[in-house]
């Protein structure tokens, strides 16, 4: 029989106990049991199934997310389960299928191809900046939810859906993330969801969302006009065989762009947002750099200038990245770093302990930019991973620091901003969510 050998174990008396707290938020426990086995890694072992590991250490994350990755594969959570509400697209899917999709749809995402969409967004970002005046504190994160499901909306579908279309598919979407939260916070409560009726009515609403969009689909299909948006790239991608992706796997592909794509950029920027309202020398020096985009057109010779924004945006996920944490399963035995692994084991990464490292990162809770300048972001490359790492790193990770960039970039240009919080409070579950940040924009 091998001798596996794993991580300082936690007792799973001591985590059945705090299992409660650990539902609400896993961010303070995770930090706790870290601290008490001084490896970078923890183990459980549940009663009734296999082995499980957390990590903070980068090596182990490369180890499992680039070098070994052909023997790891995402949970069922982060397949099946998910995947029965937005579908079986890049986020959801795994294996050969997986790979065919992402080869198919990479060339979509390559920097020049995202270049054309610039203008959309940068025009989509000013109509949805012009109405951010207020005379006082407001939520900060409702304003960017809406403003990036916006610049999603847009990219993808330009102008060719209707607006009360969008309005109603971001409800169905905002309501099914809700739900999705609730399934996966309260496994327990599964059947009564059941009896209640709340499975079969999101059931309903996935079935509404996949009929707006396959509509939307048909009518582009029909058309002989030239748009330039995502939708226009997915349906000229050709599989090798020279065919293209159904209506099902479109709309399996566009549900995951939503649902990945609007809800963790906005997070990045309220995050982002929060930390330069705290920070007045970085914002000032992030304003000095910052430039009026009214037009469109010059928004994208604009970005390589906005050199110290980004280093911002980055510095804001290095502390609060929107994918916190990954999984995946062990498809076989494994040596991990010290340690020997059985096949079936799950590991979790956790990206916000990796990116607070103290080994890895000096005063690693303090925000400065500077770790991203030209100079010193090689030395921390290998610990940054915002966008997951490996074969499986966010398709869309070019797309969303555009938006960012231009976001922030216009709201510092049009408006001084200020919050009346000095701490944000997390809401740690599929991504990593801030709560209650309010923010007042003067105009300048």
């Amino acid at each position: 029989m091998p001798n596996y050998k794993y991580p300082y174990k936690v007792s799973f008396f001591k985590f059945l106990f705090n299992s409660s707290e650990i539902t609400k938020n896993p961010i303070p426990f995770h930090k706790r049991y870290f601290n008490e086995s001084n490896e970078g890694s923890f183990s459980i072992k549940p009663f009734f199934s296999k082995q499980i590991i957390l990590t903070k250490d980068a090596e182990l994350a490369k180890h499992i997310l680039q070098k070994h990755h052909k023997v790891y594969e995402k949970s069922k959570l982060q397949t099946k389960f998910l995947s029965k509400y937005i579908g079986y697209g890049l986020l959801t899917s795994t294996g050969d299928y997986w790979l065919q999709q992402r080869r198919l749809i990479q060339p979509a995402f390559h920097k020049e191809k995202i270049n054309n969409l610039v203008a959309i967004i940068n025009q989509t970002v000013n109509e949805q900046i012009k109405n951010l005046k207020s005379d006082d504190f407001v939520q900060l994160y409702p304003l960017m939810n809406e403003l990036a499901f916006q610049v999603v909306a847009k990219s993808l579908f330009n102008y060719s859906a209707e607006k009360h279309t969008l309005k109603r598919l971001q409800v169905i979407i905002e309501t099914l993330q809700k739900f999705i939260v609730k399934d996966i916070r309260q496994p327990h409560k599964r059947l009564w969801f059941i009896l209640k009726g709340d499975i079969k009515h999101n059931m309903k609403l996935v079935k509404e969302s996949r009929a707006i969009i396959n509509n939307i689909i048909e009518t582009r299909r029909a058309s002989t006009e030239e748009h330039d948006d995502l939708l226009d790239m997915l349906l000229k991608a050709k599989y090798e065989d020279g065919t293209s992706m159904t209506n099902t796997q479109l709309i399996d592909e566009i549900l995951i762009l939503f649902v990945a794509g609007h809800e963790t950029t906005a997070n990045a920027l309220t995050f982002t947002l929060f930390l330069l309202a705290n920070n007045k020398e970085e914002l000032n020096k992030a304003k000095s750099e910052s430039v009026n985009l009214d037009n469109n057109t010059l928004a994208f010779e604009t970005l390589p200038k906005l050199n110290f924004i980004k280093m911002c945006v980055e510095e804001s996920m290095r502390l609060y990245p929107s994918a916190w944490i990954t999984d995946r399963v062990a498809l076989e035995d494994d040596v991990l770093g010290n340690y020997h692994i059985k096949k079936g084991t799950l590991i979790g990464i956790s990206i916000y302990e990796m990116h607070r490292n103290i080994n890895y990162w000096e005063d690693a809770d303090k925000f400065q930019p500077e770790r991203f300048s030209d100079k010193n972001k090689k030395k921390t490359a290998a610990y940054y991973m915002p966008f997951g790492a490996g074969p499986r790193l966010c398709i869309g990770n070019n797309f969303a620091m555009y938006e960012m960039m231009l976001v922030v970039n216009t709201i510092i240009n049009k408006f001084n901003i200020e919050t009346n919080k000095a701490e944000v409070k997390l809401n740690p579950l599929i991504t990593l969510k801030p709560l209650d940040v309010e923010m007042k924009f003067t105009s300048k």
